[in-house]
Formats: C-alpha cells, structure tokens, sequence
C-alpha cells in the first residue's frame, strides 16, 4: 500500500499545501479504517483508496490545518458555490449570505487551548465531492440554526443523558449506527416514485430548481415548496424509524448529523428505482393535487 500511497499522494498535490507524504498516509489509512472492517484485503483498500477524491481531500484536510494557501484555494473554489447553495436553501439574498458565512468560522476551524485546530472539514474524508459534502454541511446548519430560532428544543430534551455541566462537543464526528441506515432505507422505500424522481434530480444530478420545474411543466416555486415539504418529511420519517428501533429523541436527532455518504444505503439505487421510468413525462404536469400552488 505504500507505492500506491505515495501516487495518491502525487495526485493529490497535498504537497503544494505542506502536507507531508507521511501525514496524507495517515489520513488515507484513518479512512480506511473508518469505512472497512478489520482484516480487508489489500485488494479493498485499494479499490477504497482509488475511489477516493483525493484532491479534495488534501485541501480540506489541510485547510484544516490552517494552511492559508489552503484556504485561499478553498475560497477561490467554493466561495461563489457555497452561497449558490445558501440562496437555493434561504431563496433570500441576505439570509443566503449570513448562512453562507457563518459556515466559514466552522470550517477553516480555531485553535483550542492544547493547539489543535477543530475544524469540519477535518471530517471529510473524500467519498462524494468536497462541493457535495459543503451543501449537507451547510443544509444541516441552516436546520440547526432555524430550530435554535424556533426553540424546538426544550432544555429538558437538550439535557437529556448529559452529566451537568457538560458540553456537547459540537464538531465531533458522530458514530454511525446500523439503526440508521435501516430507517433510511426504509424512509426512502416508503415514498412515491415521483418523489424519489424529484430528490433524484434535485440532490443527486443537482439540476436546478427551474429545470426540473421545466421538466414537470411547473413553476420552480412549486418544486421549491415541495422539495421543502418531503425533505422534512423525510426527516420525521427517519427520526420516527430510529425512535422505534429504540433511540431516545436525543439519540436520533444526533444520529441525523453525520454526512449523507456515511450512511451504508446506496441512495442512488433507492432513489433512481422505478423513478426515472414512467414518473413522469415531459408531456405530463405534476398532478393538480400533489402540488401547492
């Protein structure tokens, strides 16, 4: 593994941003150890290994680091993309832009008292794209900022199994729970073809809100409202599959923070079957009934 190693790390160009052949070694081999179970075969890190975005991973691993050129580079990258998605999320330009950056702080990371940065982007680990990755992050800071808003939460939900006193560590990566990947799948398998053709286009071929509207002969705002609507949907479904396999409230809303890619369902596959074929035609509107207008 080491030769193939040191050609990733080639590729990556992790260098141009300080970081040792050594230290992306490393990061490679935490991956591994996070996705594959003890004992894989040399053939299976490999074929993890070469699925891997590594570009990406070196520039969020390093901007984590606190590399300016890093960060630099990431802004240059993903400035413009970030509040793109903010204003698909808010449809307001101020409120795009405050979402966008207050996701900033939280990703380039700040120092604590022993020196080590805490930084999301530590967490990535390069199985989707980093621009991907950024919009999960993103959406699920603008939910946690509007239920902080909302106060949906009550104190006592909030202190719930918690020793007095203590913090949660907010940007410590969650464990992934089996139970998890059972309730979003079967989430998933739950709803309309129609509306896994409409999450398919939306979240996994990233077509934009007025070309599906063109698609399904509606207007975006339309599809806006109801991607809106199943998402949480969606949501409360999920948190009601992890409620009954036997998580508290606090568990499950907990277990929802962890990145999509993490989750052992192959949501392409869920999505896409029985969606793209018949769901819907050019010729054919969204169904009066199904839709708010």
């Amino acid at each position: 593994m080491e030769s193939l190693a040191q050609e990733l790390y080639r590729k990556s160009g992790a260098g141009t941003y300080g970081l040792g052949s050594g230290e992306f070694a490393a990061i490679l081999a935490e991956i591994a150890d996070r996705y594959l179970p003890a004992g894989s075969s040399e053939s299976e890190i490999e074929n993890l290994y070469r699925g891997l975005h590594v570009e990406e991973i070196a520039l969020a691993r390093a901007c984590a680091a606190g590399s300016e050129r890093a960060w630099e580079e990431f802004m240059s990258r993903y400035r413009e993309k970030l509040r793109a998605a903010a204003l698909a999320i808010t449809r307001d330009d101020s409120r795009a832009r405050e979402l966008a950056d207050s996701l900033y702080a939280d990703l380039f990371g700040t120092p604590t008292r022993d020196g080590r940065r805490i930084s999301k982007l530590a967490h990535y680990c390069g199985r989707g794209s980093l621009a991907g990755w950024l919009r999960t992050v993103l959406a699920q800071s603008y939910v946690n900022n509007y239920r902080d808003a909302r106060h949906t939460v009550s104190l006592d939900s909030e202190g719930e199994g918690r020793e007095p006193g203590h913090a949660p560590e907010a940007d410590a990566a969650p464990a992934i729970d089996a139970r998890l990947d059972a309730a979003t799948d079967e989430a998933l398998a739950s709803i309309s073809a129609e509306d896994r053709y409409l999450l398919a286009c939306y979240f996994l071929d990233e077509r934009t809100l007025a070309e599906i509207g063109k698609i399904l002969r509606v207007h975006e705002s339309t599809i806006s409202r109801r991607l809106g609507k199943l998402t949480e949907s969606l949501r409360e479904c999920i948190l009601a599959g992890l409620r009954s396999r036997g998580m508290t409230d606090r568990q499950a809303q907990e277990a929802l923070e962890v990145d999509v890619r993490d989750i052992a369902v192959d949501i392409r596959r869920r999505l896409t079957q029985d969606s793209a074929a018949g769901a819907f035609s050019s010729e054919k509107p969204l169904p009066a009934e199904k839709v708010e207008t």
